[in-house]
């Protein structure tokens, strides 16, 4: 408990195992079992010879338990996630993963404040034995905000709505500005600790917990979070006071946007000592006035139209302007350098370049040139504060894919996704990372931004089935 720091007794009593902390008697937990105490408890080989059980339950006693009880328990959770995942679009090819991914975005769900990790682990190394080691449970609005435009798109309208509900609550005051992060109870402050006394995995030190990137400048995090308010209100509009309440939230965002978009920032991969011009945070903000329109003509806020549109203009020419390098004949990962950087590949996707645009196209194949490794794909290829990165970030594989789908290399991509798909656990489940040599799956498991883009991806390849298999119990 308390990750090690703090002393514990297990003291056993007629029915559980109560294990607590000297330091905090009221953080508990509970053993429930038919084996043997003395035998769990001094860590003895158990050989089942007949049908046994053990349930756990946290600061919460439970009554009348035995193995009956704990067979039922265990038939409603697999019933709820049954009629949960029978309840998403089904699919002609690929919808294994796509519900194995499904159900990994819905695991990262925080039921009692709506919101989602972008990982269920902390400090598990991108590579072994370096320092890249990040504490990633917690709600970081961009990761969450593109989990829950794949659940949309995929008709779990419920667990949207619950997300809708953090944001209005985290943006609840005026006084309030938007994080790039919170605590999944929507807590501001993510105090990033280290952990000496935890020899970390494979000995990769250190143990993280916490998260120092919450006070970044990252502002692409904005248009993130306007695309999946768009998405949302423009399916489920809500009464007219969840839609006047979003308003609020809409023109707190684009005020931000305005004040920020000049300015350099860290961007989507979280630079700590690092602030430059980054074409994707720039792509971003114009994502935000893109949508903010959007909403205001839906909601016939007409007055706010005309100037949203001159700035997100202004935006536009400013990247044309100096995202693109003539002698390279590409977009550039920022203003003042000709380095690659994966996060380009979206541009397309989010709508603020045509796939048949030259420029466009262009930049896929110098990225796909620079960055695409044995299979798997580089964030960028330039040093960073901790050196240069050796392992592959398995989201931008995805994004290669669909970018070179979108351009009309579709043999390419799919080749490409069926190899890919090749690197997951014997579950289908992705980490964030992969070593580019082994394919070892490498950081923090498992990683809501592989398994939203997995899905993303696997959706150009199938279409939709017309008929429903409900999954046998």
């Amino acid at each position: 408990m308390n990750y090690a720091r703090d002393s514990v007794i297990h003291k056993k009593f007629t029915d559980f195992i109560r294990t607590f902390s000297l330091v905090d008697g009221t953080d508990n937990i509970y053993l429930y079992s038919s084996i043997d105490f003395d035998s769990i408890l001094n860590q003895e080989e158990i050989i089942l010879e007949q049908d046994q059980y053990m349930l756990l339950s946290y600061s919460q006693k439970l009554a009348n338990i035995d193995i009956d009880r704990a067979y039922l328990e265990y038939q409603r959770t697999k019933i709820y996630w049954l009629n949960w995942n029978n309840r998403s679009r089904k699919f002609v090819e690929y919808n294994d993963y796509i519900c194995r991914s499904l159900l990994a975005l819905k695991l990262m769900c925080y039921e009692s404040s709506g919101a989602i990790m972008a990982a269920l682990t902390t400090s598990i190394p991108e590579t072994i034995g370096e320092v890249r080691n990040w504490d990633y449970r917690f709600c970081w609005i961009r990761d969450a905000s593109m989990s829950i435009e794949t659940l949309i798109e995929l008709g779990h309208h419920s667990t949207a709505k619950r997300f809708m509900a953090f944001v209005k609550d985290i943006l609840k005051s005026k006084s309030d500005s938007l994080q790039i992060m919170y605590g999944i109870d929507g807590s501001r402050t993510l105090k990033e600790e280290i952990l000496p006394h935890l020899a970390g995995y494979e000995n990769s030190q250190p143990v993280r917990i916490g998260n120092a990137a919450y006070f970044q400048k990252q502002n692409d995090t904005f248009g993130y979070l306007m695309d999946v308010i768009h998405s949302y209100y423009f399916r489920f509009p809500g009464t007219l006071g969840e839609l006047e309440e979003m308003w609020e939230v809409v023109k707190s965002i684009i005020r931000t946007v305005y004040m920020v978009w000049r300015n350099p920032d860290q961007s989507i991969w979280e630079f700590r000592n690092i602030e430059k011009h980054f074409v994707f945070s720039k792509v971003m903000c114009w994502v935000a006035l893109d949508r903010a329109i959007a909403i205001a003509k839906l909601l016939n806020q007409i007055d706010y139209v005309s100037a949203w549109q001159k700035e997100a203009m202004a935006i536009k020419e400013d990247v044309m302007l100096n995202g693109w390098n003539d002698q390279i004949q590409s977009f550039t990962q920022a203003y003042d350098n000709t380095h690659m950087d994966s996060s380009l590949l979206l541009m397309e996707q989010y709508g603020f370049i045509d796939a048949g645009d030259d420029r466009y196209i262009k930049t896929v194949k110098r990225i796909k040139d620079e960055l695409y490794h044995n299979g798997l794909m580089y964030r960028y290829k330039v040093d960073d504060d901790f050196g240069l990165p050796s392992s592959a970030f398995t989201i931008c594989t995805f994004w290669l894919t669909r970018a070179l789908f979108m351009i009309g290399e579709k043999e390419e991509a799919r080749k490409i996704f069926d190899q890919l798909l090749t690197y997951s656990n014997h579950l289908g489940l992705f980490s964030e990372d992969l070593d580019f040599e082994t394919k070892r799956m490498l950081g923090n498991f498992p990683q809501a931004y592989s398994h939203l883009a997995l899905i993303d991806t696997a959706l150009l390849f199938s279409e939709e089935r017309k008929y429903i298999n409900f999954i046998k119990p």
